[in-house]
């Protein structure tokens, strides 16, 4: 049921948000629901995965010739989509779950990092 909801919101994203680059094709690595922005290119050997009692831990980063900017607006807007709400700056909660967004280098050569893990108890 998850992945169906995914894949239909990836579908309507386009629609929806004009100026956003057409839907993700691709997954955070470790994931199967957190969509990689196109544009976003998986660093190798970046990505490190444990599941706990308590839920999954992710640790992932991509990279891009993209803006800062580009990229928090296209997980505000397919985010939420997803069942995610915001939960301050740059982070996310969803079903007992953390997600944290960190943005390093300049626009045009921006590595996202992404660290996916249980809520704290």
């Amino acid at each position: 049921m998850r992945r169906l909801v995914l894949l239909l919101c990836l579908l309507l994203v386009p629609v929806l948000s004009p100026g956003i680059p057409a839907r993700a094709d691709e997954f955070v690595p470790g994931t199967e629901d957190l969509p990689l922005m196109p544009g976003l290119t998986p660093v190798a050997g970046s990505s490190l995965v444990f599941d706990k009692p308590e839920g999954r831990i992710v640790e992932a980063q991509a990279k891009g010739n993209l803006t800062h900017d580009a990229v928090a607006r296209f997980y505000v807007q397919t985010l939420p989509q997803l069942g995610w709400s915001a939960a301050g700056t740059n982070l996310w909660r969803r079903e007992g779950e953390r997600l944290k967004l960190e943005y390093r280098g300049p626009d045009g050569n921006l590595t996202v990092g992404f660290t996916l893990s249980p809520l704290p108890q």
